[in-house]
């Protein structure tokens, strides 16, 4: 199972540290990454693999939720499925 991970906000030291840290604790593992800054804004997007979490989804989805606030930017962890769906265009 995957799911995809976005950052968006203000650009500041620790951002990549922190959430690649936080998934790494729970055993997720990256698959792709991107991170970009334009200006002064910080944007990432990851694929992980959820195969070998050691918690609920629900928990890391929290976990990241708290740790934007703590940043000061958001951070949504979404099932690929999900993400997917909200994401196609209509043919």
């Amino acid at each position: 199972m995957k799911a995809v991970v976005t950052v968006i906000g203000k650009d500041k030291i620790g951002i990549i540290s922190k959430v690649t840290n936080t998934l790494a604790k729970h055993q997720i593992n990256i698959l792709d990454i991107s991170q970009t800054i334009l200006q002064d804004y910080f944007t990432m997007i990851m694929i992980v693999d959820l195969q070998k979490i050691t918690c609920s989804f629900e928990f890391i989805q929290k976990e990241l939720s708290t740790i934007g606030e703590d940043l000061g930017v958001s951070i949504k962890i979404q099932h690929e499925e999900i993400f997917n769906a909200m994401h196609k265009i209509s043919q």
